[in-house]
């Protein structure tokens, strides 16, 4: 089978007991870098020689074909250099490929830098997004964080500690001064750092220059709290503008969080008394619609 093994973030210490038996009998490991590897293998005092395959972005699409063919007669373990490979590591296409051709996998389950960050940040925990590393280019993150404006999740993010002065300073920019969130500097490391405040106090302390590696938590938006009418306001507006009732419905109830069968009855019940609702060149159909469930 395949073995996906969740190696230390930055603590030794933190490598689970079952990753140290397995490293001590694996015939075959394909990691991310050998060197990290062999450097593991050193710093726990294991004398086991296991086959190393390199397994990294450049060559995990060809790799994975004799990765899987191997597996099939032995146990092979899949490092990345820290935390659980296919998160933001290469293993993904290796594992998807393995589903496919029925070649099990498992996991050792250990430290990962995603939970760790989002454990400490003192941000909601109970429903979150994990967004991977950040984009090089500023308007693309601008893009990004655009894109996340709404999001109610708190949300989790790589970066590169050369960039996260700008990252936040984009997403001040885009989200708000207020916003809340937090940077978590090498963590389990030596000079751990787990520094909270909104953005904008983040992006006036990031300025003066971050190092280490970092994840960054942000909290997510407040909830919407439109009223129906003006939920209903938005209908109109988006019936004027070619969207069927049911559609436009749907819209403003996912980005308001009101109840979608309300806003359709008070269309319905509303629509004489608004043009846009009732115009035939529109082709909304609102006296033959069944309530949505």
């Amino acid at each position: 089978m395949i073995i996906l093994g969740a190696t230390p973030i930055g603590n030794l210490g933190d490598v689970s007991r079952r990753l140290v038996e397995m490293l001590d009998t694996v015939t075959i490991i394909a990691s991310e870098d050998t060197r990290t590897t062999k450097k593991l293998l050193a710093a726990l005092g294991i004398e086991n020689r296991p086959r190393l395959i390199a397994l990294h972005d450049h060559n995990e699409s060809y790799k994975s074909l004799e990765i899987i063919e191997l597996a099939r007669e032995a146990d092979v373990l899949v490092l990345s250099d820290a935390g659980m490979p296919t998160v933001s590591d290469p293993g993904f296409h290796l594992v998807e490929a393995a589903a496919a051709a029925g070649v099990q996998v498992t996991a050792l389950p250990g430290p990962s830098a995603v939970i760790t960050a989002l454990a400490v940040a003192g941000l909601p925990t109970d429903r979150f997004t994990f967004e991977g590393f950040l984009p090089r280019k500023p308007g693309e993150r601008t893009t990004l964080f655009t894109e996340l404006a709404r999001e109610t999740r708190t949300m989790v993010f790589f970066e590169s500690p050369n960039r996260i002065a700008d990252s936040l300073a984009d997403a001040r920019d885009v989200l708000g001064a207020d916003r809340r969130a937090v940077v978590c500097r090498e963590l389990t490391k030596m000079f751990e750092e787990v520094k909270r405040g909104t953005l904008a106090e983040l992006a006036d302390w990031a300025a003066e220059g971050v190092r280490g590696e970092i994840a960054l938590v942000l909290a997510g938006a407040e909830p919407a709290t439109m009223g129906l009418e003006a939920g209903l306001a938005q209908v109109r507006i988006l019936i004027a503008d070619g969207v069927r009732l049911k559609e436009a419905t749907t819209q403003v109830a996912e980005a308001t969080g009101l109840g979608k069968r309300d806003l359709y009855q008070a269309a319905l019940e509303g629509h004489s008394a608004h043009s846009a609702l009732s115009a035939p060149s529109k082709g909304n159909g609102l006296g033959d619609l069944p309530l949505p469930r």
